[in-house]
Formats: structure tokens, C-alpha cells, sequence
């Protein structure tokens, strides 16, 4: 390799690292921006009577639904990526998720926002499995461990932006009402853009990252490991008819969803939840399971890799379904208990999110450090301990909104992000190149469907508790000590290079 291929290589790596970073950042936001404006949505649309036990159930809804989108999301753009290359599905991924949550803010009725935010999810989903594939594929093994914090960090500066964003709008919100008409809107339109706190206008700010496309197909490059794998022919093989497996499968979480959000009765719930999972489990893997069983055929596989392979999907879909159903139905839930306790005064939900989010990104850095420092099992383990027990801290040792409260919510986003620096760091070393984006794609998002149905299950319990944030948001932490098992199913990967 020349001097000037170097350098461009070297460049190349900056550039891939930023755009992923950007797209994970516009990510965090993404999340973020539901959580704090979803109450002050939902009670706009519904009316402001509407009781906080409908909310949390529509709430609820939404989020299983966003949830989900990004779990299919992650299998589908995952396979694109594998596919036609790690950049161009990326760049259809951030544009997808971008395009689709500025749409949000033209709602008028709850359901249009749930159908929304689950196309947005299906973008947001690809664009995690997409970036940690190329950045791992691009970056030197020295440098994974710090890569994959800057990826969990990045993600939740976007969760900390949207709420700085919100904080600074609230106190303009008039003066932009009254300077609307001035360029061309209408005095109605005006004040149904600005009503209850803005929400329609933060969710239309998530068409910005639209403009990262063009920064993604102009300046990164592809993966080189990738190039390889198409030069082979292996790329190739993945066929779009196994996509129709995807969308089978997205029937499963849609009959989960159902029977949790009605009241069809236990059994129904019990049997439903059952036959969803078994047809959401066979259609995410069928794509990848054709897949091996073609480079079989070809001899390039052997039974026992290809079983290996599909046996590390699901083994990554266990570890992190623990990690998001734990965020999703207890950290997520804080702003809007926040708001509750401070009924709806003191900017509540935006100082909350702000300290939830700096607490994780101090975590998601030092969580990837510490899987090079003490490996990826003991490491952790530690995390689930200290989530379980920061989350029982922050739901249990609060009944007021004050510093205290923020200060536990801090520690709190500390212990349960963390997982998001450590999962970048050790799911691409589950798999090979040729398929690193569909295998972690599926392992991380579909821990998402889990957190779906989690989701629902802290809706109920809040039901069942008579509106209790604390009681419920607890009961779903000890989801945690299921991971303290499940770790020790997996192997260690500290100290190997990441396989080619």
C-alpha cells in the first residue's frame, strides 16, 4: 500500500467514526425525544382530563411499538448492510429514521404517532448494527474497547441534546408563536405548533439528520473487510426473498402487543405471548439461516459453524435483552415520574433526562473500558449488580422531585447505559465479516422486542399499583439478576482480534 492510499485509508477511518458517531448521536435523540414530550403529546391529543393510567397505557403502546420497529429495523437494515455494503444502507437507515420523526409532529391522533415512530424505529435500529459493524471493521483492535464507549456516549449526548434543546424552547415558545406569522404561517397554525410545550416542533427538528446522507455517501468509505466478502462472492448470497421471514416475524410482537394493550384475558395473554415469540425468533433468523445454509451447500460453512453462528444470535439476543428491558421499563419511565411528582412545573422531565443522560455517557465509557481491564464477564456482571441496585436507589429511595432525586437519577443512568458502551465492544466479536451487521444486528435489536413486551408489563403493573412509577419500575429491575446467569453462557473474547 502507497503513501497516498495510506493516507487515505487513515482518513477513511475518521470519517466512517464521524458519521457513525453523528448518526448515533441523532439516534439518542430519537429515543430521547418521546420520552420527554410523549405525556404533554399524549394529553394534547387525548385532552388534559385524560387519566394518567390511559396515558401510561398509550404511552406504553408507542414505545413497545417504536421498540419493535427497531428490532426489525436492526435484522433488515442488518441484512442490507451485509448485503449491498455497510455505507449505502446506513445512509437509507438515517434517512428513513429522520424523515419519519419529523412526520410525528404533524400528528393528530395518538395511533399516527405510533405508526410513525415505528417506521422511524425501523431506520433508527439499522443505523446501531450498521455503525458498530463498519467502525469495528475499520478501527484497529487497540482501539475497540474506547470505540465502542464512544458509541454508547454518543448516542446519549444526543439524549442529553434533545433535553437542553426542550429547556432552552420552553422559555421562547411565545415569542416564536407571535414571530410564526411573520413568515408565512397562520395564527392557528402557529399556536398548534406551539401548544403544550412545543412538541410538535422538537419532533419535526428530527428531520436534521436527514442532512448526515450526504455526508455518509460523499465522504466515508466502505469497509475494506466488507469489499473483501463481496469480491468473494459471499455477499451475494444473501437473496431478498428471505426478507419475507422479517416480515412474518413482525407478526409475532404485533400479537403480543394486542393482547397486552386489550384485555383478551391471562390465558389468552400467556398463549399469545408464547406463539409471538416463537414466530418473531423463526422470522428474524430465517434470512440468516438461509443464508449459512447456502454457504453449506457450497461447502464454504460446515453444520456445526452454522449452528454456531445462529446459536451466538440468540445467545447475543439474550445479553441484551437484559440491558434494554432493564432501561426501557426503568431509567425511560424517570422523566415522566418526574413530571408527575413535580405536576408538570420546574422543567421536571428536561433536568431529569439532562442528568440521566450525563451520568450515561460517563458509564457507557467506562463500561467498555472495563471489559478490556477485567474482561467481558466480569464486567458484566458488575453491571448488572450496579443497575439493579441503582435503580432500586432512585424508585425507592425518592417520594419528592428535588437534587436528591436528580442526583439518583444520575447514578441510575450511570448503571443501566453502561451496558451500551459494553455491548459495541463485545457482540462484533461474536461474528465474522460476512455476517457481523445481520448477527449483531438481531442479537442487539431484538433484546428491543423483549423490552416491548417489558414495556407493557410496567404499564400493567402501574395499572395494578394505582398509577405507582416506583413499585412497578422496581419489580422490572430484577431483570437484572437474569443476566448475572446468562453471562456466564458466553465466551470470553478479552485479548482475541476480531474475526475476520
Amino acid at each position: 500500500m502507497g503513501p497516498e492510499r495510506s493516507e487515505e485509508s487513515g482518513r477513511g477511518k475518521w470519517m466512517a467514526l464521524a458519521a457513525a458517531l453523528l448518526g448515533w448521536m441523532f439516534d439518542g435523540a430519537e429515543m430521547g425525544v418521546f420520552s420527554l414530550v410523549g405525556r404533554q403529546a399524549l394529553l394534547d391529543l387525548f385532552g388534559k382530563d385524560t387519566p394518567e393510567e390511559t396515558v401510561g397505557l398509550w404511552f406504553g403502546v408507542i414505545t413497545a411499538g417504536f421498540l419493535v420497529g427497531a428490532a426489525t429495523g436492526g435484522v433488515l437494515f442488518g441484512w442490507l448492510g451485509d448485503r449491498i455494503g455497510r455505507v449505502r444502507a446506513m445512509t437509507l437507515s438515517v434517512l428513513t429514521y429522520a424523515v419519519f420523526t419529523g412526520l410525528c409532529g404533524l400528528s393528530t391522533a395518538p395511533w399516527q404517532i405510533g405508526v410513525l415512530r415505528f417506521i422511524a424505529a425501523l431506520g433508527m435500529g439499522g443505523e446501531w448494527s450498521l455503525g458498530v459493524a463498519l467502525v469495528m471493521e475499520v478501527m484497529p483492535n487497540k482501539s475497540r474497547a474506547f470505540m465502542a464507549g464512544l458509541i454508547g456516549a454518543a448516542a446519549n449526548v444526543g439524549y442529553l441534546m434533545v433535553a437542553v434543546v426542550s429547556l432552552g424552547l420552553n422559555p421562547i415558545l411565545a415569542d416564536f408563536k407571535e414571530a410564526l406569522p411573520s413568515v408565512g404561517f397562520s395564527v392557528e397554525a402557529a399556536a398548534w405548533l406551539t401548544a403544550n410545550k412545543g412538541w410538535r416542533l422538537l419532533m419535526i427538528g428530527g428531520t436534521i439528520p436527514a442532512l448526515l446522507t450526504f455526508f455518509i455517501r460523499l465522504f466515508v468509505p466502505e469497509s475494506e473487510r466488507w469489499e473483501h466478502e463481496q469480491a468473494e462472492g459471499r455477499a451475494s448470497q444473501w437473496q431478498a426473498r428471505d426478507l419475507l421471514g422479517v416480515l412474518v416475524g413482525v407478526l409475532g410482537p404485533a400479537l403480543i402487543i394486542y393482547v397486552w394493550a386489550t384485555d383478551p384475558g391471562w390465558i389468552v395473554r400467556i398463549v399469545g405471548s408464547l406463539v409471538g415469540m416463537a414466530v418473531t425468533t423463526g422470522g428474524y433468523l430465517y434470512p440468516a439461516f438461509r443464508y449459512l445454509q447456502r454457504l453449506t451447500e457450497q461447502g464454504e460453512e460446515t453444520a456445526d459453524t452454522s449452528r454456531g453462528v445462529l446459536q451466538r444470535m440468540v445467545l447475543a439476543a439474550g445479553l441484551s435483552s437484559v440491558a434494554l428491558l432493564g432501561t426501557w421499563c426503568t431509567i425511560q419511565w424517570a422523566p415522566t415520574w418526574a413530571d408527575k411528582l413535580a405536576a408538570g412545573g420546574s422543567n421536571a422531565k428536561e433536568f431529569t433526562q439532562i442528568w440521566a443522560s450525563v451520568g450515561a455517557i460517563v458509564g457507557t465509557i467506562l463500561a467498555a473500558m472495563m471489559g478490556d481491564w477485567f474482561g467481558r464477564r466480569i464486567t458484566y456482571s458488575l453491571l448488572c449488580a450496579s443497575s439493579l441496585g441503582s435503580v432500586l436507589l432512585l424508585y425507592q429511595g425518592n417520594s419528592d422531585f428535588g437534587p436528591f432525586f436528580l442526583f439518583t437519577t444520575s447514578i441510575a443512568g450511570f448503571c443501566t447505559a453502561s451496558f451500551y458502551g459494553w455491548l459495541p465492544l463485545y457482540l462484533p466479536e461474536l461474528f465474522r465479516t460476512r455476517v457481523r451487521a445481520t448477527g449483531q444486528g438481531f442479537g442487539f435489536n431484538f433484546g428491543r422486542i423483549i423490552a416491548a413486551v417489558g414495556v407493557l408489563q410496567t404499564g400493567n403493573l402501574m395499572g395494578l399499583f394505582g398509577g405507582g412509577y416506583p413499585e412497578a419500575c422496581s419489580v422490572m429491575g430484577l431483570i437484572y439478576l437474569v443476566g448475572l446467569g446468562i453471562i456466564w453462557l458466553a465466551p470470553e473474547t478479552r485479548g482475541r482480534p476480531l474475526p475476520d
